[in-house]
């Protein structure tokens, strides 16, 4: 990281500039976790940065990093999980600082944001129309066809009207089956060079504003796809700072994740049919058939050693798929039509052959030393049928961003929930960073209570956590039904469904509730909808977006749910008062990646219970118990129903993890706090 002495205004002077300027109020930890960020700028070490909700964090790493970025003529990339946050950097808190910082800065800072290929409309496939994928069932239908068409029809008149050809400024949206037809993935691409309308490729363009941006907002998909591929994606930066980075492991786990299926053969197999030999083309379908045949009388989930006919049924499909892509040959001056055809079938090819391999090689180590796990998901027996389907996943990613990110560019990582079990060690080890090298830095009032070992082994970097403004302690108390057995499989119990309605009634309504299982959440809606006197909401009625609004809009509302709840609502004021969390959040025991990871652990002597399920329970029971305080004068209750969180030996473990929610057992307190706050919301 370069650095000189520099005749801009400090990071402490700006960062009050820009809070006067945006209308705010300058907090502790929003200057502690700037002044931290410009520290990991000068000297290149990495930094993970606990800063909770209302601190201002996005002002806090914007502020040093933009000052960086005009200062060297250097471009900074902000990563972040989900399309809100993005839309929030780009649409309100960058346009802003923008602005705000052009006089102390010299010049108005710049900004871009970037997504992969497949996100940008392609106007050589608006031109020449995409190829025909009959294996899509959904294409057989009447009505299916009748409205892709229209879809595609708008999105050929929408492409003479967008400056951006980015599929989320199209409002309303299409399908994914019609985005599929006017857009391409990066391995179809046919490039700049080659294709005749590349000089107007609006994929190519957002790169190129990318690139001449001091700060380029992209998503963590995209940062792992920068990862793994051999070529460049992103422009060239040496800052990163990854928000939200609670979720950077599921991201590019997800991103690093291959699927086979008979139906992605057969597609192959139609695209390279007309480029060569029928004989050969042939061999793969025949080879998608035998696949079909094996998948057939195997049981879905994780396979710990490879069946024999597996084996040999892959050991085709890679061969033939071999066959194809040699017999295609490599790329030649061509027609654009040919040269387009055969980029279409390499790519299905590459995916088929490569996944192939890559199935047959996870197998190869023994338990401790695997990288991969494998599954077999589809049910083909069931109401709504899946076909088979094989998926390879990553074991870990830790080495991956240890060699690909943190070796490349000094990386800040910051999000509400990162310190789990009063440390930041436990996510550091998934990012593949060793033990924090010195004492974690403590906030007064956090969870961080006690330093981590030193390990010079590595990339180095710093933990802070800044705390939050709000006073949980004052304005939260954390519930745990002690009282109450374990929860069992076999659904919600009549006394855990009996506190649910208790705490509901004394809370006035007012109540998210927060469920394992989708199973859960309707199981607690059916029954106490004619339990309890105010109208409870279930994801899955209507879109979750519109469920949230309407909870929002009526404080007597309770709205309960599962998975994108625990981390999706934001919604201030007296219409949340109550959080309920009906169980732990641990990963299901069946879940394929999770469960090999355990394995893994325990294989290499370690606890994988704690390393891998405990982990995944904390970071989800933060992320909802978060749900609660969303402003500085929220107060409330969140209600573990959960007694392990009381009883086992990991519950200290989790409970550091949470907000430091002023605790009670005792249930008759919890409910009579919760009437004191409706006697007292507005009416």
């Amino acid at each position: 990281m370069p650095s000189s002495i520099s005749t801009l205004p400090s990071v402490r002077d700006l960062l009050s500039h820009a809070v006067e300027a945006v209308g705010g109020a300058e907090r502790e930890g929003q200057v502690r976790m700037a002044e931290a960020v410009a520290k990991a700028i000068r000297t290149g070490e990495h930094l993970a940065v606990q800063a909770g909700t209302g601190t201002g964090k996005s002002l806090a790493y914007l502020v040093p990093a933009i000052r960086y970025a005009v200062e060297h003529e250097a471009t900074v990339v902000v990563s972040t999980a989900t399309i809100a946050l993005q839309r929030q950097l780009v649409d309100r808190d960058l346009p802003r600082l923008a602005k705000a910082l052009k006089r102390p800065l010299g010049r108005e800072p710049t900004f871009a944001i970037l997504k992969g290929r497949r996100n940008y409309l392609c106007m050589h496939r608006v031109h020449t129309g995409a190829p025909e994928e009959p294996e899509d069932t959904g294409l057989f239908d009447a009505f299916a066809v009748s409205r892709i068409g229209r879809e595609v029809k708008r999105l050929h008149e929408w492409s003479s009207d967008t400056e951006t050809g980015d599929r989320d400024e199209l409002v309303p949206g299409v399908s994914e089956q019609a985005w599929r037809q006017v857009s391409v993935t990066a391995r179809e691409c046919l490039g700049v060079a080659r294709c005749p309308v590349g000089t107007d490729c609006f994929a190519e363009r957002a790169r190129g504003e990318a690139g001449r941006a001091d700060v380029v907002v992209t998503n963590h998909a995209l940062l792992a796809i920068d990862a793994l591929q051999e070529y460049q994606v992103l422009p060239e930066h040496d800052l990163v700072v990854i928000d939200e980075a609670h979720e950077l492991v599921d991201r590019v786990t997800s991103v690093a994740t291959s699927e086979l299926t008979t139906s992605l053969i057969s597609a192959a197999t139609r695209r390279c049919g007309r480029l060569i030999d029928a004989d050969i083309a042939d061999r793969l379908l025949e080879a998608g058939d035998g696949l079909a045949l094996v998948l057939d009388d195997l049981p879905p989930g994780r396979m710990d050693t490879l069946p024999t006919p597996l084996g040999g049924a892959l050991t085709v499909v890679r061969d033939a798929a071999h066959g194809c892509l040699t017999a295609l040959g490599s790329e030649r001056k061509e027609d654009i039509e040919e040269a387009t055809a055969r980029k279409l079938a390499r790519s299905l090819l590459d995916e088929v052959h490569d996944t192939a391999v890559r199935l047959l090689d996870a197998f190869d180590e023994d338990q401790a030393h695997r990288q991969d796990v494998v599954w077999l998901s589809g049910d083909q027996y069931s109401a709504s049928p899946r076909p088979p389907a094989l998926h390879v996943a990553p074991l870990s990613v830790g080495g991956l961003l240890r060699e690909r990110v943190f070796a490349r560019s000094t990386t800040v990582l910051t999000s509400a929930t990162l310190a789990l079990g009063g440390a930041f060690d436990t996510l550091a080890r998934q990012w593949g960073l060793p033990p924090s090298p010195k004492p974690t830095v403590k906030a007064e009032g956090t969870a961080t209570d006690k330093p981590a070992p030193s390990d010079d082994d590595g990339p180095r970097w710093s933990g802070l956590d800044v705390g939050s403004p709000f006073d949980y302690r004052k304005h939260g108390i954390l519930y745990v039904a002690k009282h109450l057995p374990p929860p069992g499989r076999d659904g919600l119990g009549e006394r855990t469904l009996d506190e649910i309605a208790e705490l509901i009634d004394a809370a006035g309504g007012r109540a998210l509730g927060l469920f394992s299982s989708m199973r859960a959440a309707k199981q607690a809606t059916e029954e106490l909808r004619d339990r309890v006197k105010h109208p409870i909401l279930c994801q899955g009625d209507d879109s979750t977006s519109l469920l949230v609004s309407k909870f929002a809009d009526d404080p007597r509302t309770c709205l309960f749910g599962t998975l994108s709840l625990w981390q999706g609502v934001d919604v201030p004021g007296p219409s949340l008062q109550l959080v309920i969390v009906d169980r732990l959040p641990f990963p299901r025991p069946d879940d394929p990646v999770s469960s090999a990871r355990q394995r893994a652990v325990e294989a290499r002597g370690g606890n994988g219970f704690l390393t891998v399920a405990a982990t995944h329970a904390a970071l989800l029971l933060a992320q909802g118990t978060g749900r609660l305080h969303r402003s500085v004068t929220d107060k409330g209750v969140v209600a573990v129903l959960d007694s392990r969180l009381a009883t086992a030996r990991y519950g200290g473990f989790l409970r550091a993890s949470l907000p430091p929610l002023w605790p009670t057992h005792d249930p008759k307190v919890a409910r009579d706090a919760l009437r004191r706050l409706d006697a007292a919301a507005p009416a």
